[in-house]
């Protein structure tokens, strides 16, 4: 198989990893030519994604920002033709869904959007790894909901990156329940480590701080993106946090134990109801 990747990031250098790994061939464009000559250098890609190979490949994997996810297949539309599956991995779906299905449509390319439920807090193509997407699941928004044979052609191409499930939803969904399973910790994360008292904290934390402001150490600009493409839903979610943390506030300042035990228990169950 004949794999191209643009974007040699977290996301992007572990697809490349995976499919080199697995005896593809890896052709790839980075805006840093740093970055891409130490991807060639390392084995996990073969060569420069070049407008010759982009109509050979059997799969291209956008890794970029939406919005750059965008103008890519606005340049390159012309020359992808029809044997490339295109599949985006951006964490926003709906603007990227809608811009990118009308270049396939104007350019005869068949264009997937995805995005892959995996990742760290770290950034750039030296945190990436071949078993990064190993069991994890991936998340696509096909042009068609029905077509099996689409849907069986799109899990062989992302065969070898070994994900563990493959959900199909529509790009509306996907923003709705990223907004609380993915943008809504960082936004929390990144607020909470503000505190003046973060300062002082080694010796007093432990699993808690870490978990609370793992996903604080993120990359600004890709954040802001996305939750700007997503701030409909993410500022409903901020607004029903903020409620629940006025009540816990409430609570607390009249001394009401009775009812902050309530809330207490009722979270638990919550967590409970919600995992099983």
């Amino acid at each position: 198989m004949k794999v191209g990747i643009v974007g040699l990031g977290l996301i992007g250098g572990s697809f490349a990893k995976a499919y080199s790994a697995d005896g593809h061939e890896v052709y790839a464009y980075n805006r840093s030519r740093q970055t891409l000559d130490f991807a060639i250098m390392s084995g996990a890609v073969k060569d420069v994604l070049t407008d010759g190979v982009i109509p050979e490949c059997d799969i291209i994997i956008l890794c970029t920002y939406p919005q750059a996810a965008i103008d890519f297949l606005a340049q390159k539309g012309p020359i992808i033709g029809g044997k490339p599956v295109v599949i985006d991995s951006c964490g926003t779906k709906r603007r990227v869904v809608a811009e990118c299905s009308k270049i396939a449509e104007k350019y005869g390319f068949l264009f997937v959007g995805g995005h892959p439920m995996a990742g760290t807090q770290y950034s750039g193509f030296r945190y990436s790894k071949e078993n990064m997407f190993k069991g994890a699941p991936m998340v696509i928004v096909p042009p068609v909901f029905d077509d099996i044979e689409l849907l069986d052609r799109i899990k062989k191409l992302l065969k070898p990156c070994g994900f563990g499930r493959i959900s199909v939803t529509t790009a509306e969904k996907h923003d709705e329940m990223i907004a609380f399973t993915s943008q809504l910790a960082h936004v929390v994360s990144n607020a909470y480590i503000k505190s003046p008292t973060a300062s002082k904290h080694k010796g007093f934390s432990a699993g808690s701080y870490k978990d609370m402001t793992r996903v604080a150490w993120l990359n600004p600009e890709m954040w802001a993106e996305l939750f700007l493409d997503d701030r409909d839903n993410l500022i409903k979610e901020i607004d029903i946090l903020t409620a629940s943390l006025k009540e816990y506030r409430e609570a607390l300042a009249e001394g009401d134990r009775e009812r902050l035990t309530k809330l207490l228990a009722d979270g638990k169950a919550r967590k409970e109801e919600v995992d099983g």
